[in-house]
């Protein structure tokens, strides 16, 4: 977990998407992910965490359910959200958290 919390330490801010393969939201959510992270560039990191692959993860974030977005800059919670949601929203999200 290591590498983890690295990354979420970054001064560039971090979407996680907490998902899980069977889940149909979180299929739904990939193509916006795309649209989100090529608008913004470089500005956001966007990291997946399949909770199934990583239980200690999810569990130490509290995810109850998938989709959950965690946006983190320096380490810090800025937001979080369950559920999906339109791209314009989340990018609106982590354009508030730079």
């Amino acid at each position: 977990m290591s590498k983890f919390r690295e990354i979420i330490s970054s001064e560039t801010p971090t979407l996680v998407d907490f998902y899980a393969t069977w889940c149909g939201p979180c299929q739904t959510m990939m193509p916006i992910l795309d649209q989100v992270k090529n608008k913004l560039g470089n500005a956001v990191r966007i990291l997946k965490i399949d909770v199934d692959k990583n239980p200690d993860i999810a569990e130490k974030f509290k995810v109850r359910g998938v989709p959950t977005f965690v946006l983190f800059k320096k380490g810090e919670i800025l937001w979080r959200q369950s559920g999906g949601m339109d791209g314009s929203t989340l990018e609106r999200r982590i354009r508030e958290g730079r």
